[in-house]
Order: structure tokens, then sequence, then C-alpha cells
């Protein structure tokens, strides 16, 4: 039996999906603050906070679980720098709790959501896993933090891990069945989708200025699918006795702000309004990450590279949140 924590969110829906697709058995616990119970259509859902521990036990005896999926994590950049209690609490404290827990019922497998935000602002890319990690906000610093006790944990209590380091996770299941739906929204695809939508609405480009070939940032999108992909993959090299590691997981190439734009006028057929603002502080100009070691030690690449495909999926999903 698999638990996925926060498995009524983006990324671990898709997750649980894919795991009902292989045949496996899921359990989802979710405390639904930010997560959606309509997205939990396979496995069985447990209402759950990560912070009750009775809870977590309780769980853990009924079920009996042998590998444990992570995404109960609160994940935005600019609340966690006003509200890094809250972060430091619920990514670091309770995980914590669900390590001890896990250690109690001899559960030895665990798949966590990491991100590319421990690297903080790269030398250089394509950024590998063994480059300087330097977050430069909590929550890069939370899930940095979270992936140096998995090691002691390991070492000390023979709790296997692979950790996954995100780029910008992007697209909807190509089924149509789930999708991308944040509120507050901050992602930059589902963003420039909303212009699309709605002529009233306008994107904001941060910075046209930047080393670049359009002037505009570029970033690493990974289609949510081929993410989903690298976690079930994730577990069967755990399951086979691999070695704990991190992992980045990236389409290992880059579009801009403004690639993203044009590919997203083209797949709508419709203007989109933008507007220029200032940079933000702590952008940097490019973030890619290297494939290289996914591919070698989980026999990964994604499947959804074109960004126009990416798109389409989104906004397939996108008119789907609308009716």
């Amino acid at each position: 039996m698999i638990l996925i924590t926060g498995g009524a969110g983006y990324i671990g829906s898709h997750i649980n999906k894919m795991l009902h697709e292989n045949g496996h058995e899921t359990v989802v616990i979710d405390n639904l603050v930010t997560g959606h119970a309509e997205a939990v259509k396979w496995g069985k859902p447990e209402i759950a906070d990560l912070c009750d521990i009775d809870r977590l036990r309780f769980l853990f005896d009924k079920y009996g679980f042998d590998t444990v999926f992570h995404f109960a994590a609160y994940a935005y950049v600019g609340e966690s720098v006003k509200e890094p209690a809250k972060y430091y609490r619920n990514n670091v404290a309770n995980t914590i709790n669900l390590l001890d827990v896990m250690r109690e019922y001899n559960t030895k497998r665990i798949v966590f959501s990491s991100s590319c935000a421990t690297y903080g602002i790269p030398e250089s890319v394509p950024i590998k896993e063994d480059m300087l990690q330097k977050p430069i906000n909590p929550y890069g610093r939370t899930k940095l933090m979270m992936e140096q006790i998995l090691r002691d944990y390991n070492e000390a209590y023979g709790i296997d891990y692979c950790c996954l380091r995100y780029f910008n996770a992007a697209g909807a299941d190509p089924d149509g069945e789930i999708g991308e739906n944040h509120d507050p929204e901050t992602h930059l695809i589902p963003l420039v989708l909303d212009a699309a939508a709605d002529e009233s609405k306008s994107i904001s480009i941060y910075g046209t200025d930047y080393p670049t070939p359009d002037g505009s940032c570029i970033r690493d999108y990974i289609h949510v699918k081929d993410l989903a992909d690298a976690h079930v993959r994730a577990m069967d090299y755990l399951v086979k006795g691999n070695k704990s590691c991190c992992i980045n997981l990236g389409n290992g190439t880059g579009f801009s702000v403004l690639e993203v734009i044009d590919a997203a006028k083209r797949v709508t057929g419709k203007n989109i309004c933008v507007k220029v603002s200032p940079r933000r502080p702590g952008d940097p100009p490019e973030l890619i990450g290297s494939n290289e070691l996914a591919e070698n030690l989980l026999g990964w690449e994604p499947r959804f590279k074109d960004i126009d495909t990416i798109i389409s999926h989104a906004w397939r999903w996108h008119q789907k949140l609308l009716q």
C-alpha cells in the first residue's frame, strides 16, 4: 500500500493517477487547505494533517504503508518570506512527524518532493545535482533542510529516499481529468491562459532587459505527466535496493517568458494583453536543469518537451475550469 501526502494537490493528484494506472493501491491524505477533494479520483481519501501525529499513527496502523510519496508542503516563495514560521513548521517540523511515524511502523521508502529552489541563483546552467545549493528564500531553505534530514535518517534509521528537485511543473493531464488549480495562482502558464480567456486581464513580464535572446527570463518547464512518470520510476529504483539520491527533474531546455506567451497565442488563437514591469529581486536570467542523472539512474526522460503541447494540455484543462 502506498501513501501519498498532499495527494489532493496539483502534482500529487497526477502521481496518484499514474500509480493507479500501474496497478498500485494508494491512500491519499490531505488537509484540503490548498488541495481539492475532487482531485482524488483514485485510491482511498483520508483527511489528515501532518501536525497530528496520532492521526498519522492511526492511518499507518490501519493501512500498513510500504512507500510514501510526500507532497504536503507550502510552496509560495513570496509567502515564505513574509511568513517563514508557517513554512518551517509545516515543511520541516511536520515532515519530521511523518518520518518518525515511518520509523515506528518500519516504512523504509520515501519519494520526496524537493525543488530547484535549493540551488538559489546558480553560477551556470544547465544546473547539475553536485552544484552549490544556496537557497535565497525560506521556501528553498525548507526543502534543503529536509534533504539534509533525509540523509541523516537514512544513515541512522535506514529510511531510503529519492529527492526529486523539480523545475517548473506545467501542463495538465492529457485526458483532461485533473490539472492545475491554485488559489492564488502564481505560475506563469495558467496566468497567461487567464489573460487569453479574459481580454480584460493582462500578463506582466517582470523585466525585458535580461542577458537572454529576447530579454525576458528563461525557465525550464516540465510537463506534470512527465513528473508523475519520474516519481513512479523513483519508487521502482528504491524498491530494487538502489542507493538513496537527489535528482533534478526538468525539461532540459528552457523557454523565455515571451516564448511562453507567443506559444499561448498560437495554441488559444487569442490575443493576450502584456504589461512590462520592473525586474523582481532575486530572479535569475536563466534556470535550466540537467537531466543526465535522471536518465542514468531512473531511465527517465521527458516525453512532452514541446511548449505548445504543454500549453495545449493546460488550455484544455483551463477551459474545463471555466465551464
